[in-house]
């Protein structure tokens, strides 16, 4: 199988679009989104819209439970909770009902897909240091042989053996039986690696070859909708030319 996985789209159209755009060209099996659709962004029905009827796996993220009233967000920052208010107004019944449904976990086999951190998906813990990764060796057996996250909007791997873990630090790698893997996939609206171009994966399970990937999108049209709208803090639209 063939997969095109890809996390924290938060409500970016326009990076959306090249990234599935981009999967097009690919060739991949099946879409997984790991989380996350709505936050930020200027237009989350549309991202919405998209994710739900490209995904084989659409995963909740913590935004998601959010806007869907699964979680308490009452002590996000001033300008994530109004974003996350007015996206609750603006969805539409069908958009609101599916994020209702979502689940925390999905697998294909020993191909996992959760969010944050898969030690207790309603906590929705970050993992991008080997310090945080290691916090998963005491579920180890119960690991799939590479479990994909969001959440951080990094692009980081992990390699875990039953006693120690080691940072993969390459943009493409095959996997070994030995170890479980914890995959980040960045994400679709903003990086955060300085780097603004929208962040992909693709993951050939029957070659065990994964690969990070990377396309540019018009970041300035992206900003501009987030500009002219006054429900939305300016920082949105400012931190994705950065890439932070």
């Amino acid at each position: 199988m063939r997969y095109g996985i890809f996390s924290d789209v938060h409500a970016n159209l326009d990076a959306l679009e090249a990234v599935l755009r981009a999967f097009d060209k690919e060739k991949v099996d099946a879409l997984v989104c790991l989380g996350d659709t709505v936050g930020y962004g200027a237009q989350p029905n549309d991202c919405c819209d998209h994710v739900r009827k490209a995904t084989r796996y659409t995963i909740l993220g913590n935004h998601d439970a959010a806007v869907a009233g699964r979680m308490d967000y009452s002590y996000y920052y001033d300008a994530a909770r109004e974003a996350l208010d007015w996206h609750s107004r603006q969805l539409t019944g069908e958009n609101m009902n599916w994020l209702r449904k979502l689940n925390y976990f999905e697998r294909d086999g020993m191909t996992h897909f959760c969010h944050g951190s898969p030690v207790d998906l309603e906590e929705f813990e970050y993992i991008f240091s080997v310090e945080q990764a290691a916090t998963c060796i005491p579920i180890w057996e119960a690991l799939g042989q590479i479990t994909f996250i969001g959440h951080s909007h990094l692009c980081k791997a992990f390699a875990i053996g039953r006693e120690r873990v080691y940072e993969v630090v390459t943009k493409e790698f095959e996997i070994h039986p030995e170890f479980r893997y914890i995959v980040s996939v960045g994400s679709v609206r903003q990086p955060r690696d300085h780097d603004p171009r929208a962040s992909y994966t693709v993951y050939d399970s029957n070659r065990g070859k994964f690969e990070f990937k990377r396309v540019e999108y018009d970041v300035s049209a992206a900003a501009r909708k987030i500009f002219n709208d006054t429900r939305l803090s300016d920082s949105f639209g400012a931190r994705l030319f950065a890439g932070v």
